[in-house]
């Protein structure tokens, strides 16, 4: 199926900005909602249960204003035999209804039936085919490709490879994640095929993120060749800055092995060195998050429009008149 009614008629455009571990809270995804893309946040941005589902009633009550005027907002569930709080966040989730539950690590048909039981939509994350295979199989409503050069967890295959494959067998709702921080780059990602575009480090360098003022600033000073794709922060392939890797006092290219992923140890892990994707040379200022969206909006647009207008496809078209006259 295509994205879901209930989320495109809300959407001013067809992004999620994407949950980032100790990045995304609830001034971002109140100000992205606010301007027509879905905001989302992980669960564990917040130490507690409890302090989750205050989130989500301060997130809910900040946009009961405009009602259905706001995007929707989603939470991110880490479903991995080392997160102990999952039962008790997939409760809260229940209880709260929260519209769209983007799963990672682990797709499990009793937690897409959990958010299906609701009335809400469940999205996961995969960087390989095996993995969209499983997710598929149970359930889910969307599959996020996470291609080469992402931010965060990342995959090692080519969008255009991914894309194509997944959508081989899985007619839900496809999201691409992986370099896109441009409206040029939304409107691309359309055009091969996805529904969605999932954007993180774009959102990382704005003024509602909860990045440090430093890690904002080596997001906008740096390039595709400062990010460093390894195992060996948290024991699960991501792509880091390779700046902020020497800055705590490693060295990038001589990583010592680390253990098996443990979500116990994430956060003293990530805090002090930070994560980006390969397009972060796109990224130059730090704006507010709402000046960003009207943007991205702008230059999707624009993208979309030359698009439609380019010379080739006015070219083939003369073409197809020839074949047919």
């Amino acid at each position: 199926m295509p994205i879901p009614d209930a989320l495109l008629t809300r959407l001013r455009l067809p992004v999620i900005a994407a949950p980032m571990f100790l990045v995304s809270g609830p001034d971002l995804v109140v100000e992205v909602c606010r301007s027509g893309v879905i905001g989302a946040f992980p669960a564990l941005n917040q130490r507690s249960s409890e302090g989750f589902s205050a989130w989500l009633e301060e997130i809910s009550g900040r946009l009961a204003d405009i009602g259905d005027a706001a995007a929707p907002f989603a939470v991110n569930l880490i479903v991995h035999r080392s997160n102990p709080r999952l039962a008790a966040d997939l409760d809260i989730v229940a209880r709260h209804k929260v519209p769209l539950v983007i799963t990672s690590l682990g797709a499990v048909r009793d937690v897409v039936d959990t958010v299906h039981a609701y009335g809400g939509f469940a999205f996961h994350d995969v960087i390989n085919i095996r993995h969209a295979e499983k997710a598929a199989q149970a359930g889910v409503d969307g599959i996020i490709a996470v291609s080469a050069g992402a931010g965060g967890h990342a995959g090692a295959t080519n969008p255009f490879a991914l894309l194509s494959e997944i959508r081989s067998f899985f007619s839900g709702t496809l999201v691409l994640s992986g370099s896109l921080a441009t409206g040029r780059d939304i409107a691309a990602a359309r055009v091969m095929g996805a529904d969605l575009a999932y954007m993180g480090t774009r959102f990382i360098a704005t003024s509602e993120s909860m990045a440090p003022a430093a890690y904002k600033n080596m997001i906008v000073a740096s390039s595709s060749a400062d990010i460093l794709y390894t195992p060996a922060i948290s024991g699960v392939n991501a792509n880091f800055l390779r700046p902020s890797i020497v800055a705590a006092g490693l060295d990038p290219d001589h990583l010592p092995a680390h253990a098996e992923l443990d979500l116990n140890h994430e956060a003293r892990a990530w805090k002090a060195i930070w994560s980006a994707g390969q397009g972060v040379g796109a990224v130059t200022d730090v704006p507010p998050a709402a000046a960003l969206c009207e943007r991205l909006a702008h230059e999707y647009r624009d993208a979309m429009a030359a698009a439609g207008s380019d010379r080739f496809q006015a070219q083939l078209t003369s073409c197809d008149r020839s074949v047919h006259a």
